[in-house]
């Protein structure tokens, strides 16, 4: 992504699923404008590992999708102005390379190397990547 407009805004998976359900109540205001613009400037983004983790929170009974896992990831990606942050190898590797404390969970961990790679700003309600932003490790929204 190039410095130029604005920082692009990585969604955790809570928030992506949120938006696409129409679950207005999880949003403030600030946050719906943020992602309005973040969409219409083509610099709204949601994690690869944000589909796997949608895919365990199915199988495991903890969210229940319809009409089905893969048609919802694929309607959900679909919206306007949202795009897939692949997992690069940079990526990959700045995951396993995080500075400072960083707790063992492998899909925060690439959500966390991805907003820092794009440059991104994350949103999400995840108390662990909240403290770890305010550490100045990564940029929370």
């Amino acid at each position: 992504m190039s410095s130029s407009g604005p920082a692009p805004l990585l969604l955790d998976t809570h928030y992506w699923i949120w938006m696409q359900l129409g679950e207005a109540s999880h949003f403030t205001e600030r946050m719906l404008t943020a992602i309005r613009q973040a969409a219409a400037s083509g610099s709204l983004l949601v994690s690869a590992i944000s589909v796997w983790e949608i895919g365990m929170l199915e199988a495991k009974g903890r969210i229940r999708l319809k009409p089905s896992c893969e048609e919802w990831v694929k309607e959900a990606l679909a919206a306007p102005g949202l795009a897939l942050a692949p997992i690069t190898p940079e990526i990959a590797l700045e995951s396993s390379r995080l500075p400072g404390p960083f707790h063992g969970d492998p899909a925060d961990r690439i959500i966390a190397a991805t907003a820092r790679r794009m440059g991104a700003q994350l949103m999400t309600r995840d108390q662990k990547l909240i403290q770890y932003g305010r550490k100045g490790h990564l940029a929370i929204f």
